[in-house]
């Protein structure tokens, strides 16, 4: 495979290409889209438990998972209608539909209401997330993707710096359900731009039916690849890690440390810090490989996971010594998924040029419905400390490690 453009058909005059710092912007965007939902409703969760729930704030957090579980199921489909019918116009139909999810949950006044309507939100936003790595593989393969996906995955990490702050600016200024016209905003340029400024990266030739059979013989060759199957396992691994955190890091900060008026901003700076972590595999991937940092950082993360939790089991730290490693466990978590993820995505995406789509359907299907079903319990753990959270996100990477050690020989 190489890492040059998808070629046009003979004897048409090829598409206008974007620059590359344009290009990463964009693709960027398009996969914050799913950061900024999930983010910026942290600070609201209590204001929202309160109104629509509070008989039963725990149930809160399903603001999140329901959103995230909508995205998951989005992705069964996104990528197979991406392969029929192009990249750009499945993914402005996620961004319309993802803007009237928005609509609704700006009007809900129960909980059920709400967790439709942030389901649909979340079936939505999987549009942009998953054409943007169809696009993405459209153009390039390889190390070179993985180091492309290096910088979208700081996006990903970089947006938590910021939304958190923009939820709790806007829930001053107005209330929590303004935050939902910031999510209608930010899915309107980003749709407008990829309309305006991308052109169509899937040549009419390459296109396949939307049919049955050819998605189950296509999903049946993605599933059986040893390579695939095991970097999507690890991926969801890796994102139940991500999910669980985000479900209960607001409650963590507030109940178990008192710190909810400061929560945005120490999030943000976790969030600031580990977003780092993307430019570094970005710098390292092409020379060291992505199998290998995988490895690497999965196993730095087992220890470093495993030493925070006996830390706080020990009993030999005095509030603010918790707090710092709790911090600093938080950032690991986010650090990883810049250094991971990326790469993950795209050791799976490798041997699929040929299937791009219904490949980031597949795997962004699977990777995200495990990681909600296994995060939804791990946050609703929560006791009022963060030991079960950090123990069962042990349990996580170390599976995750397992999973990926063959890869090393493959």
């Amino acid at each position: 495979m190489t890492d040059a453009p998808v070629l046009p058909p003979a004897g048409t005059a090829g598409p206008r290409q974007l620059g590359p710092v344009e290009f990463v912007a964009m693709m960027a965007m398009l996969f914050a889209t799913v950061a900024i939902s999930i983010d910026a409703m942290l600070p609201a969760l209590p204001q929202i438990a309160a109104e629509i729930s509070p008989d039963a704030p725990n149930r809160a957090q399903l603001v999140v998972t329901s959103f995230v579980l909508g995205m998951g199921f989005g992705t069964m489909f996104t990528g197979p209608l991406s392969d029929t019918l192009g990249r750009k116009p499945v993914a402005i139909g996620g961004t319309i539909l993802f803007i009237f999810g928005a609509l609704l949950a700006a009007q809900a006044n129960t909980l059920e209401t709400m967790v439709l309507a942030r389901g649909l939100q979340g079936l939505g936003a999987a549009s942009p997330r998953i054409v943007a790595v169809a696009i993405i593989r459209d153009l390039h393969s390889g190390r070179a993707m993985a180091r492309l996906m290096s910088f979208i995955m700081m996006a990903f990490t970089l947006i938590p710096a910021l939304a958190p702050s923009l939820g709790a600016a806007v829930i001053y200024v107005a209330d929590w359900r303004a935050i939902f016209m910031v999510f209608i905003a930010f899915a309107a340029v980003s749709g407008l731009w990829l309309q305006l400024r991308q052109p169509e990266t899937l040549d009419p030739a390459r296109r396949r039916p939307f049919r049955v059979s050819l998605l189950v013989e296509g999903t049946r060759e993605i599933v059986t690849n040893g390579v695939v199957l095991r970097s999507m396992i690890a991926q969801s691994l890796c994102f139940a890690m991500l999910f669980a955190n985000l479900s209960s890091t607001q409650q963590v900060f507030d109940v178990s440390f008192g710190r909810a008026d400061s929560f945005p901003l120490w999030f943000g700076g976790v969030a600031l810090l580990a977003g780092s972590a993307g430019l570094v595999n970005a710098l390292l991937v092409e020379r060291v490989g992505m199998r290998k940092l995988i490895l690497i950082v999965l196993s730095g993360e087992v220890v470093l996971f495993a030493v925070c939790l006996a830390l706080m089991l020990s009993g030999l730290l005095p509030p603010a010594g918790e707090f710092a490693v709790y911090v600093i466990w938080t950032a690991a978590v986010f650090g990883q998924m810049a250094l991971t993820v990326g790469n993950l995505n795209a050791l799976a995406m490798e041997p699929m040029g040929h299937l791009a789509g219904l490949t980031a359907s597949v795997v962004g299907s699977l990777a995200t419905v495990v990681a909600v079903v296994l995060a939804v319990p791990i946050g609703l753990a929560f006791d009022g400390t963060p030991v079960p959270l950090m123990a069962a996100v042990l349990v996580l990477a170390v599976l995750a490690l397992v999973v990926v050690l063959p890869l090393r020989r493959s």
